[in-house]
């Protein structure tokens, strides 16, 4: 299953917010279309691949498990963005 969340405004994940996957989903297959920018707070965690129209900010000890793609800037401070390869065996070829 594939999930595209479609938000027409700003997201902001509150700090120590965490999202939390069940029911077999994968990061990769969450996709946050996010008309303005994204925030994740301090300390937050988020699941997915965000696509940003304008701006990413990971405060301080904010992690993701997934992608951050922004059309003007991804700014990070001290945090952790996790992605496995896209270039796998469902995929039919091999990490270098």
């Amino acid at each position: 299953d594939v999930w595209i969340l479609q938000i027409a405004g700003d997201v902001t994940v509150g700090n120590g917010a965490k999202v939390k996957l069940a029911g077999g989903a994968k990061a990769e297959n969450i996709f946050w279309q996010i008309a303005g920018q994204a925030t994740l707070g301090t300390t937050s965690h988020v699941e997915g691949v965000f696509l940003c129209k304008t701006s990413i900010t990971f405060q301080t000890g904010s992690s993701m498990n997934g992608a951050a793609l922004a059309q003007t800037a991804v700014t990070i401070d001290t945090s952790t963005i996790v992605k496995k390869s896209v270039c796998d065996a469902d995929v039919g070829c091999e990490e270098s």
